[in-house]
């Protein structure tokens, strides 16, 4: 159905940070999502280039950077660089929007924006045709372990339609994830406004098996999927950014590693 969950390093254990990484590989995730933050554009200080690329070679899932960083060229080109697969970034942030995305593309990644729960979708009116992703912040970004903004559902369902309208005049198809407070119990909700694409951190990282994987919980959350139907509904493509298609399975078929170099992984 186009699903993708993306478990969020920001809630694991540092000190076990690969095995971490690799047991939600093992549970089905579809990507690793790293959540940067410098303590100027946020309230926080978390991981920098150096963490992903210690990270890249022991997952083969795509690495998943969430910028909230200011200013933001240098850090992506580092990132990317680092093996980073997708790169988002808040407009807000950058000087230069297109520049920035150009700066991403022309590594080689994926390109994202990112809109706090108070940011309009104005800035796609010049960006969408050159995205690959829109990532909905439905918390407000500096602080993991907060709860959904219900207000991020309508908007979630505009971003949607700008594009569904898109894809059917002939545009590529972009992801739509959203971070912040999703959960077992919330997630198919999420599903029907239109998310493709699920940030999660504490309610992976906190519920642990007893032999310390997350199986049970992104099985949990894959139930919690099923019968949504949004993809099937609306009759969209469902591969991935540029065509490609992003699940566990082909990703294995292919032998894709998940390296930046390789921007359909």
């Amino acid at each position: 159905m186009g699903y993708r969950l993306a478990p969020s390093l920001l809630s694991a254990d540092f000190a076990r940070l690969k095995d971490e990484a690799q047991a939600v590989e093992a549970a089905g995730a579809d990507l690793v999502h790293l959540d940067v933050m410098d303590n100027h554009y946020v309230p926080n200080l978390t991981v920098g280039p150096l963490v992903c690329k210690a990270i890249r070679p022991h997952v083969r899932i795509p690495i998943d950077v969430h910028l909230m960083v200011r200013p933001v060229d240098e850090l992506a080109a580092a990132f990317a660089d680092a093996g980073a697969n997708i790169i988002s970034f808040h407009p807000e942030a950058s000087d230069h929007v297109d520049r920035t995305l150009q700066v991403i593309r022309g590594k080689g990644c994926k390109a994202g924006l990112v809109f706090n729960p108070a940011t309009p979708l104005s800035w796609l009116d010049h960006t969408l045709s050159e995205i690959d992703v829109i990532l909905l912040m439905s918390v407000n970004p500096g602080f993991g372990g907060q709860s959904f903004i219900s207000s991020a559902l309508p908007k979630l369902a505009k971003a949607r339609a700008l594009i569904d309208a898109q894809r059917a005049a002939g545009g590529r198809e972009v992801w739509l994830e959203v971070d912040g407070g999703v959960k077992v119990d919330n997630i198919a909700g999420i599903a029907a406004a239109g998310a493709d694409t699920f940030v999660a951190g504490s309610a992976v990282y906190g519920a642990p098996d007893a032999d310390g994987g997350y199986r049970g919980v992104m099985q949990a959350f894959r139930n919690a999927l099923d019968g949504v139907g949004h993809a099937a509904a609306s009759g969209r493509d469902t591969r991935g950014p540029r065509g490609s298609r992003e699940t566990r399975e082909t990703r294995e078929t292919r032998g894709v590693s998940g390296t930046a170099s390789d921007p359909s992984a």
